[in-house]
């Protein structure tokens, strides 16, 4: 039998990789690409430029790549947003104790099968209520909602879609400024 990772196993990770643990395992990840790197600026200026810094009613923190703590988990989404009364203040250092309500998640080819498999049900079993995951290859921009502990598919974008999607309705989210200049 394997044995389980823990938090100190994250800490030892080597300082250029990402470093998750889920259910037990710890996972390590190489710095994103470019096109992943671009689809996640371009969603976290969107997002927080709306709803981070005050533009519209109920205020967010939205976080890129923050160390989010679920239980014994530590989950590193792209992208992460807490609503204000939930979280009125920031924590003091790199954990983030609190559930987000939103996550984002870029999909790359190494991260795919963790993100949409045991991160996403650790997220509904935590009680994150939105989830959106973005395949830059794929050009698909998903947009899930917990409803009663399952995930609910809401929408999915392709193409050059201007989206608009919960929780973030006001956001105005250009997938070709997303997915970037076509590699042809």
């Amino acid at each position: 039998m394997k044995e389980q990772a823990t938090y100190e196993d994250v800490l030892r990770a080597p300082e250029n990789m990402v470093a998750e643990l889920i259910d037990g395992e710890l996972y390590t990840w190489p710095r994103p690409r470019a096109r992943h790197g671009n689809a996640q600026s371009v969603i976290l200026a969107a997002t927080n430029s709306t709803y981070g810094i005050g533009r519209n009613p109920g205020g967010w923190w939205i976080i890129g790549e923050p160390e989010v703590h679920l239980g014994p988990h530590a989950a590193v989404p792209d992208i992460a947003g807490w609503r204000r009364e939930r979280m009125p203040e920031l924590p003091d250092s790199h954990i983030f104790d609190v559930v987000p309500d939103w996550v984002c998640e870029i999909l790359s080819p190494s991260t795919a099968r963790v993100d949409r498999g045991k991160k996403l049900v650790t997220y509904g079993r935590y009680g994150v209520r939105w989830a959106w995951y973005v395949d830059t290859d794929a050009r698909t921009f998903e947009v899930m909602r917990l409803d009663d502990g399952k995930w609910t598919i809401v929408n999915v974008f392709t193409e050059s879609e201007i989206v608009y999607a919960e929780p973030f309705p006001a956001a105005e989210i250009n997938l070709a400024l997303v997915w970037g200049p076509d590699p042809a």
